[in-house]
């Protein structure tokens, strides 16, 4: 067994589209013509699919809740990610609750430097580290 990919529902595709390419990098692939609108993104040989599903299940809270539900971009290039990540507007130094809050653990309890973010549904993003 192996992870193929993530399926993350979205309220507004163009902006999710925009975000996943443009802050994280991922390049687009083909999707097959599905009855439902959505979007699907290489990702270091798995892959990130948006669905798009308006009424579809979103977190009513603004904040990072690192033990909520929530996925993982690894890095080989940790500061150069979070570099770019406030290079697109995110913020250590933003308030809880603020959709450009990043959260930064440089030295966590994983024993890999970890950052939380919100995308533009609340879905809570991982990006850290890892060997």
């Amino acid at each position: 067994m192996m992870l193929h990919h993530v399926s993350i529902v979205v309220s507004d595709l163009s902006r999710s589209i925009a975000f996943y390419r443009d802050v994280f990098g991922l390049e687009q692939i083909e999707r097959p013509p599905f009855s439902s609108e959505g979007a699907w993104f290489s990702c270091g040989g798995q892959q990130v699919h948006l669905i798009l599903n308006p009424a579809g299940t979103f977190r009513p809270r603004p904040t990072i809740d690192t033990t909520d539900t929530h996925f993982a971009f690894r890095t080989d290039d940790f500061e150069a990610a979070i570099h770019r990540l406030e290079s697109h507007g995110f913020r250590e130094d933003a308030e809880e609750g603020d959709p450009w809050r990043l959260r930064v653990r440089r030295k966590g309890p994983a024993g890999f430097p970890q950052a939380y973010l919100l995308d533009p549904d609340r879905n809570i993003i991982e990006v850290n580290g890892a060997a």
